[in-house]
């Protein structure tokens, strides 16, 4: 293998992990406006509780896409996404507590781990 493709290999092997973060992103804030879209009251349309709703989610789209695009402060979003969910999962019940947790550790070790620091630093 020449150096040329072990260097290839190895940036799409630090890549990869960020890469299927920022897809998850944009996939759980899509899937988020479709799923809150019915509670578009339009009589009502800029009501707080909708409108932070969807809010939330723009931003889960905003910041996959940006990690995608290598912006450093996009997995500070993402990390800041994932910490207010799991402040408000904290008002229900244990097992989705533990699962935000779980997957804010294991988001952050992806984002912030030395092999990812690279496709953030271009």
């Amino acid at each position: 293998m020449s150096s040329e493709n072990a260097q290839t290999s190895t940036g799409l092997r630090r890549r990869f992990p960020v890469v299927i973060v920022g897809l998850l992103f944009v996939s759980a804030g899509i899937v988020g406006l479709v799923y809150h879209a019915g509670e578009i009251d339009l009589h009502h349309p800029f009501e707080f509780d909708v409108v932070a709703v969807l809010v939330v989610r723009l931003l889960a789209i905003v910041g996959g896409v940006f990690v995608l695009l290598c912006r450093n402060w996009a997995r500070w979003l993402l990390i800041g996404w994932l910490g207010y969910h799991v402040v408000l999962s904290a008002f229900h019940s244990p097992g989705e507590l533990v699962f935000h947790f779980v997957l804010l550790v294991v988001i952050s070790w992806l984002l912030f781990r030395a092999g990812a620091s690279p496709y953030f630093s271009r």
